[in-house]
Formats: structure tokens, sequence, C-alpha cells
């Protein structure tokens, strides 16, 4: 999971720069007035002139989008992240029934069985966790051409160990079944 969290990290990085660039440019808010050959409007005068495009509903879909716009959600999807990388596995006070994975530090306890102490999570926090950061990553292009985003089943092994695409395509991507 650590390849997805990084890359949403940088992809994140990548977009507030973009929009805090934009912001300096323009001013952090943009308007749409409708029927005015100023379709879209900064703070110092036009973002997006009439000359025949873009539509009036596109110029009004780039107005919502406008850099603050753009910061507030990563903002919000960087808490979102940080909240789901928080969540704890299960510490049980019986210590021998906690889950392998947790620890002290993260969890605030940790398994008492020696041979079990360290291994995979077994409460289900990590597949949650997974889930959601991919779901919150694929709203910003992470998926099936990435190595890692699609599903075990559309992988093969070659001799290197990475993983390469069946035929090219992804069954859980493209709505075709698994062979």
């Amino acid at each position: 999971m650590s390849d997805v969290v990084a890359w949403l990290r940088e992809e994140l990085d990548r977009i507030e720069q973009t929009a805090q660039a934009a912001a300096l440019a323009d001013g952090p808010v943009w308007t749409h007035n409708l029927g005015d050959r100023w379709l879209v409007e900064g703070m110092d005068g036009p973002v997006i002139y009439d000359e025949g495009s873009p539509t009036d509903e596109q110029a009004q879909h780039i107005a919502l989008w406008d850099p603050q716009a753009v910061l507030r959600r990563v903002t919000a999807d960087r808490q979102l992240l940080d909240d789901l990388l928080s969540e704890r596995h299960t510490v049980v006070e019986d210590c021998w029934y906690t889950c392998p994975a947790a620890t002290e530090e993260h969890d605030g306890g940790d398994c008492c069985d020696d041979d079990r102490r360290g291994g995979a999570c077994n409460c289900g926090r990590d597949a949650r966790v997974e889930r959601r950061v991919r779901l919150l990553a694929e709203g910003y292009g992470w998926g099936r051409h990435h190595p890692g985003a699609c599903c075990q089943s559309c992988w093969e092994e070659a001799e290197d160990g990475a993983g390469v695409m069946v035929d090219g395509w992804c069954c859980c991507r493209d709505g075709r079944e698994n062979r």
C-alpha cells in the first residue's frame, strides 16, 4: 500500500503547487458570467475569453474548479488520507487475541503471542485502509496504468517479480469477467 500512498502524496503536492500558481496569476476565486464574453474571470480580469470555445457549460465547470476550490479539496483529502492511515489495529484486554500487526506505538498495545506478534493483520484494518486509500487515489488518476493499482487476478508474475497486466486490460476496471 505504501506505493499508492507515496503516489497520492506526490500527486496532491503537484496539484497544490499548480493551484497556488494559478491563484497567484489570476486570483483564488474564478467566476462565470453567463452570456458575457469574459467567460471565466479572475481577480485581475479574464482567465478564459470567449472566442467560440469553451461552451457556457464548460466555462461553468472551469469556474467551479478555481484554485481556491482545488486547494480546499487537496487540504481535505490530505486530512482524510492521514485519518485513514491512523486507523488502529484491534487491541483487546486479553493481548493473546490482539491483532498480530498491532504495535504499542501505533495501536496502544501488541500481541502477547510471540509466534504471531509482528505478523500479518487479521483484524481487517489493513484491507479496509488499503481499499479506502485506493478509492481516494482513483479520484486523482491512480488506475490500471499504475503497477499494483489493479486487482491481483489481472496480474501475472514476470521472472523479475514485477507484475504485468494480462492482455493489457483489467477485469475490475473494464467490466470484463475474470478469466
